[in-house]
C-alpha cells in the first residue's frame, strides 16, 4: 500500500489451480539459468491491469467485478515464447478461448461503467515464467498445461508479492 496516497496497485487475474501451477512450475525448471524464475505462487494470467487504485474504492471495484457474468472454460497453455523487448519467457495458448475474451471484455465494460481507469493495450493472455531472461537458442518444448478456469481474482501488489483480495466464480 502506498501510505502517502492511500492507494494500492490492483489487477484482475486468473489464478491457477494447483495442477496447472505444478505443470507450469515443472516446465520452468527446465529453463534454469536463462533468467529469474517467477515463484510458483505468483504465476497468473492478467485479465485487466488497473494500477494504483484508492483504497476507499476497493469495495466499489469488487462490486463491479461481481456484476461480470462469464462461463467457466479450459485454458490450454501449449506454447512457450520469448519477448525480447521486455526480456520475459512466458507460456501462452495457441488458441485463445472465446470465454476468456468474453470475460476480459465484460470486466472492461463493467469497470468503465463504474468509472475505473485501466490499461487498454491489446489483450495477449500469458503466464510470465522468467524475467530478465536471455534466450539465444530455441526454448525446450513445453508440455501442454490444461487449466480448468472456474473463477477470477482481484489481486493487490506488484513485483514479487501478490495478495488475492477476492475471488469471483464463473458460471
Amino acid at each position: 500500500m502506498n501510505i502517502h496516497t492511500g492507494t494500492v496497485k490492483v489487477f484482475f487475474a486468473l489464478w491457477p489451480e494447483s495442477i496447472a501451477r505444478r505443470g507450469l512450475h515443472a516446465w520452468q525448471q527446465s529453463l534454469e539459468g536463462m533468467g529469474r524464475t517467477m515463484r510458483p505462487d505468483t504465476l497468473h494470467v492478467t485479465l485487466v491491469f488497473l494500477g494504483e487504485v484508492e483504497v476507499v474504492r476497493l469495495e466499489a471495484l469488487q462490486l463491479a467485478a461481481r456484476e461480470v457474468r462469464a462461463r467457466h472454460f479450459e485454458l490450454i497453455l501449449d506454447k512457450a515464447l520469448y519477448w525480447e523487448h521486455n526480456r520475459i519467457i512466458y507460456a501462452a495458448p495457441s488458441t485463445v478461448p472465446a470465454e476468456l475474451l468474453q470475460l476480459v471484455s465484460g470486466l472492461q465494460c463493467g469497470l468503465a461503467m463504474h468509472g475505473f481507469d485501466f490499461d487498454r493495450r491489446e489483450y495477449k493472455p500469458h503466464v510470465t515464467l522468467l524475467r530478465n531472461a536471455r534466450c539465444d537458442d530455441p526454448l525446450p518444448k513445453m508440455p501442454v498445461v490444461r487449466w480448468h478456469v472456474n473463477d477470477f481474482a482481484m489481486v493487490q501488489g506488484g513485483g514479487p508479492n501478490y495478495q488475492v483480495l477476492a475471488r469471483f466464480p464463473l458460471v
